[in-house]
C-alpha cells in the first residue's frame, strides 16, 4: 500500500492548534479525508480522522463525559512513520495555502 497523493489547506488561525486538513489517496483507489495537522507541544503532529463520543457507564448508559475515537489509523509503527513522514513532508513543503502533490 502507497499514498498516492495528498492534497490539503494550511490553516493559519491564530490560537489555533490546527495548522492543516489534508486527505490522502492510497493506490490511486481509496482516500481517507480529514487527517489534521495539530502543533503540540513545540511539534507538529498528524491526527487521524477521529469522532467524540460519549463514553458508557458500568450499565451501558451514556454519561456526560466525552472521548475522542479514531475512525481509521495506521495498526503498526511502520505504517504510521511512514504516514507521518509522506504526509508532513507534503505540508511542510506546499507553498500555497491550498496544496496537491502526487507521491
Amino acid at each position: 500500500m502507497k499514498i498516492t497523493k495528498v492534497q490539503g489547506h494550511k490553516i493559519e488561525k491564530e490560537g489555533s492548534n490546527v495548522k492543516g486538513v489534508v486527505e490522502i489517496t492510497l493506490d490511486d483507489c481509496f482516500v481517507v479525508k480529514d487527517i489534521r495537522i495539530i502543533e503540540k507541544e513545540d511539534k507538529i503532529v498528524v491526527a487521524m480522522p477521529s469522532k467524540t463520543v460519549n463514553v458508557k457507564d458500568e450499565n451501558g448508559n451514556l454519561t456526560e463525559e466525552k472521548v475522542h475515537k479514531d475512525l481509521a489509523h495506521p495498526i503498526n509503527s511502520e505504517t504510521r512513520e511512514y504516514f507521518n513522514k509522506t504526509i508532513l513532508d507534503a505540508f511542510n513543503e506546499a507553498e500555497e495555502t491550498n496544496f496537491s502533490k502526487d507521491i
